[in-house]
């Protein structure tokens, strides 16, 4: 069964960046379009950025584009999102999720996505 676990999540100062992972398992990670979601307390899950199976497409949710990238490395079964400029509007918990689709040149956040990993804290503050 498909397992993620998010890592990399801590406390940085505002304009600080961070490094998500989400190391899969279970199955080989080239099989799936990778999300990242973010839910801060009393708001709704947002989706962030998500990468297609083959890593030639991304999408970024308009609040991230131009601070953070996601990348993939298949061999490592990890997807990475990089995060810079933060602020403490970027303040979090992310997920990182996981769904299929025969086309491997796709992906978007607004789609549902099936497997989900238990999240890692980003605290932005000063």
């Amino acid at each position: 069964q498909l397992q993620l676990v998010e890592s990399g999540g801590g406390l940085v100062q505002p304009g600080g960046s961070l490094r998500l992972s989400c190391t899969v398992s279970g199955f080989a990670l080239d099989y799936y379009i990778i999300g990242w979601f973010r839910q801060a307390p009393g708001e709704e899950r947002e989706g962030v950025s998500c990468i297609s199976k083959s890593g030639l497409v991304t999408n970024y949710a308009n609040s991230v584009k131009g601070r953070f990238t996601i990348s993939r490395d298949n061999a490592k079964k990890t997807v990475y999102l990089q995060m810079n400029s933060l602020n403490p509007e970027d303040a979090a918990v992310y997920y990182c999720a996981a769904r299929t689709n025969i086309n491997r040149d796709y992906c978007s956040i607004l789609d549902e996505y099936v497997r989900w990993g238990q999240g890692t804290q980003v605290t932005v503050s000063s």
